[in-house]
């Protein structure tokens, strides 16, 4: 076991019985009173952030994960990953997977988060460059700034591009917020 002075930015630990990502750690003293950490933690599991104060000398449970990279092969009723180094292949379901999935096409490195064997979650680059397959035409006359319209792009998913966004451009998309980051110059 370790105590909450080995806690720091990055760690994972196991609180409540669920896995969580410390995000932000800060020890304090006020003034005649103990001293304890505020910790600012990501719920591996379903994202959500919470914050906790644990005493100073508190107990922990550190979890060690360990990570691999995978290729996106396709999906069925699950999501389904090579290994790049064995090629052994698993499946992934949309849980683990989460909103990310949406932006998933076929060759696509990720990597893969386990826990005793047990895959956790998956990471996927920060953004990535998908071709735009429709798009509405801009209306003429509508130029005014911060103007949107819907496309799709080819791995299905639907993101907000600006109005000047057409069939076959390729876009640059957040992974993590689904959001339009630029138009990628071939």
């Amino acid at each position: 076991m370790a105590t909450t002075s080995d806690l720091k930015v990055g760690v994972v630990i196991r609180y409540n019985g669920e896995l969580h990502n410390v995000m932000q750690v800060e020890h304090r003293t006020p003034g005649n009173l103990r001293a304890f950490y505020q910790v600012k933690m990501r719920n591996l599991k379903n994202g959500k952030t919470i914050e906790n104060r644990f005493r100073s000398g508190e107990e922990i449970q550190l979890e060690r994960l360990e990570m691999k990279k995978y290729q996106y092969l396709y999906k069925d009723s699950d999501f389904n990953f090579m290994d790049m180094e064995t090629y052994d292949q698993i499946q992934l379901n949309d849980e683990i997977v989460g909103e990310q999935g949406k932006f998933l096409k076929e060759g696509q490195e990720v990597q893969v988060f386990f826990n005793n064997q047990n895959p956790i979650m998956m990471e996927m680059p920060p953004n990535v460059e998908l071709k735009v397959i429709s798009a509405p035409p801009a209306i003429k006359g509508n130029t005014a700034s911060n103007i949107t319209k819907v496309a799709e792009v080819e791995t299905g998913a639907s993101v907000n591009v600006p109005i000047f966004i057409d069939e076959n451009d390729v876009i640059r998309v957040d992974t993590r917020t689904g959001e339009y980051l630029e138009r990628v110059k071939k």
